[in-house]
């Protein structure tokens, strides 16, 4: 071997080849490095003394499926101009580590494709260098997203274990990034991201959120100028719980055992859209039926399809329009929850007409959300709180997201 081999091959250069061993199935390079060419570490002078030499093995890149270790004696010096003594810095691995940089980066690579317990056993190495190395690379990338260019955001809150624990969720709808991972929900989770905002000088222009007073409150206090919007898939989301709602009371009401028995079952049929209905299933027939034997499930499942219009319409007046009518039926409906809903929706208008200046929605967050339930699935170790944001940090740009 050459020690231009070494360099071309492993990524070590300024280094000369000693030797090459074969132990225990593995390949062992010894090298070493010239008085010459030696720096203090301290201030970078190359005045320096030798005081003897400490021994240190450091994993590199496999040849094949045999693993290779790098054994190079690291000089230790005085320096003559500022009088430190310690060892030189070492070129081809980072401070305080035992593999190369050149091994590193290919533990990256496999990780793009391979779960980090796949990649550990690939190498032969611990599952937790593995981690270790995603995770420094992870810190350099994404410790502190770039804010300056946010416009347009999206914000939400998802639970990521039992007993309540949640994380806040900031999304650049621009660009589809996560730019905030906060503890907790609503408006605290998101004083850190306040802070680094007015830092950045960004311009907010939207921000797409649910109608939860803390987040209502969180934007209005910290961002006077941008326009809050509340968009469909969260109203309807809202509409979609409170349905429910009233089937379940329905069914708890209900003294006849044929409606009992009609609306057992029919809660997923109503959260469908019509045309999504599966006719082998025999979907559309029973829950027709459902809506004939019980006049409050067909009022409030209409008005569902009538609410849904409002993002549908050619300008910001027809809408409306139409919002206000639909608040009329449902207030005079007399059913406890659409009056309790128009309520609600009454209050917060002005942010869901506020959709056809700023066509913006929380969807991308709730696709990001999806994937982090899906990550978090796969065991990464998540215990290491840091790890898993960083890697919600990195969702938008990993084609192999939902892979460890």
């Amino acid at each position: 071997m050459s020690t231009s081999w070494l360099y071309d091959g492993f990524g070590i250069r300024g280094y000369q080849y000693v030797k090459t061993e074969y132990l225990d199935g593995g390949v062992v390079f010894h090298v070493s490095q010239s008085l010459e060419r030696c720096r203090c570490s301290a201030c970078g002078s190359t005045e320096v003394a030798s005081r003897g030499h400490v021994e240190r093995d450091f994993r590199s890149l496999p040849i094949g499926s045999k693993p290779t270790t790098v054994v190079l004696p690291i000089p230790r010096v005085e320096c003559l101009a500022c009088g430190v003594i310690r060892q030189v810095a070492v070129d081809f691995a980072a401070p305080r580590r035992r593999h190369t940089r050149s091994f590193a980066r290919y533990v990256l690579q496999l990780s793009q494709l391979m779960t980090i317990q796949d990649v550990a056993q690939h190498l032969g190495v611990g599952w937790d260098l593995v981690k270790e190395i995603q995770k420094e690379d992870l810190q350099r990338r994404f410790r502190k997203p770039k804010l300056k260019r946010l416009q347009r955001i999206a914000i939400d809150e998802i639970s990521v274990g039992k007993g309540h624990r949640y994380l806040t969720i900031v999304l650049d709808l621009d660009s589809g990034a996560v730019v905030h991972v906060g503890e907790g929900k609503g408006g605290e989770s998101l004083l850190n991201f306040w802070k680094r905002l007015r830092s950045s000088g960004a311009k907010i222009k939207a921000v797409a959120t649910d109608m939860s007073p803390a987040y209502i409150d969180a934007v209005t206090t910290h961002l006077p100028d941008a326009t809050l919007v509340f968009d469909r898939f969260q109203v309807m989301k809202l509409f979609n719980d409170k349905l429910s709602d009233l089937r379940r009371e329905l069914y708890r009401e209900a003294t006849n055992r044929q409606h009992k028995d009609v609306l057992k079952g029919t809660r997923w049929l109503l959260l469908k859209r019509p045309e999504n209905l599966d006719s082998k299933k025999n979907e559309p027939a029973r829950l027709a039926e459902a809506l004939r034997l019980n006049q409050p499930l067909a009022t409030a499942y209409y008005l569902r399809d009538q609410l849904g219009e409002v993002w549908e319409q050619d300008d910001q007046d027809t809408a409306l329009d139409l919002l206000l009518d639909w608040v009329a039926q449902a207030e005079a409906s007399g059913i406890r929850v659409l009056k309790t809903f128009a309520k609600t929706i009454r209050l917060h208008a002005w942010g869901i007409l506020a959709w056809y200046d700023h066509s913006i929605s929380t969807g991308p967050l709730e696709g990001t959300n999806n994937k982090i339930k899906t990550m978090k699935r796969q065991a990464y170790g998540f215990r290491d709180q840091e790890f898993f944001k960083l890697k919600i940090y990195a969702l938008h740009e990993s084609k192999y997201a939902l892979v460890g």
